[in-house]
C-alpha cells in the first residue's frame, strides 16, 4: 500500500500523518477503517491477502509450465510433476511477498473496509439498543 504524508499545524508543531492512497489519491476511507480495525486483525487481513495472491499466481504458474514435456532438471520422470508444483508454490509464495501483481493491496483493503463497517454497524446497534 502506497502512503502519502500530509502534514498539519497542530499547537505550532509540525506533525505528520500517513494517510493511504487508492489509485493515486488519498484514501480517507482506508484511513478511517485503519483507526477502527484492531492492528492483530490488520496483520492477519494482511497475512490473509497475500495468501490468496499465493494461491491465484500458483494457479498461474501451474497453467504456464503444464505444456512443458521433459524439460528441467529431472527431465520427463515421474518426479517432474511434483517438482515443478513444488517449484511454483515457491515462485508464487516469494512474488506475493515481494510484492505480487497487486492483487493483495486490494484484496487487503476490502478486507480492511468490510472489518470496519462491520464494527461500525455492531456499534450503531449498541447505540440503539441502550436508548430503547
Amino acid at each position: 500500500m502506497q502512503t502519502s504524508h500530509a502534514a498539519s499545524i497542530h499547537n505550532g508543531a509540525l506533525a505528520k500523518a500517513a494517510i493511504p492512497s487508492f489509485n493515486g489519491h488519498p484514501d480517507y476511507d482506508m484511513m478511517n477503517a485503519l483507526a477502527k480495525v484492531s492492528p492483530t486483525a490488520q496483520t492477519k487481513a494482511k497475512a490473509t491477502s497475500q495468501d490468496f495472491e499465493a494461491m491465484f499466481l500458483n494457479s498461474m504458474f501451474s497453467q504456464m509450465t503444464s505444456g512443458l514435456q521433459g524439460e528441467g532438471p529431472y527431465g520427463s520422470t515421474t518426479g517432474t510433476g511434483v517438482w515443478r508444483s513444488m517449484l511454483t508454490e515457491q515462485y508464487s509464495k516469494s512474488f506475493a511477498q515481494a510484492g505480487g501483481v497487486g492483487i493483495a493491496k486490494d484484496v487487503y483493503r476490502t478486507l480492511i473496509l468490510q472489518q470496519a463497517n462491520r464494527i461500525g454497524q455492531a456499534q450503531i446497534g449498541q447505540t440503539q439498543d441502550k436508548q430503547a
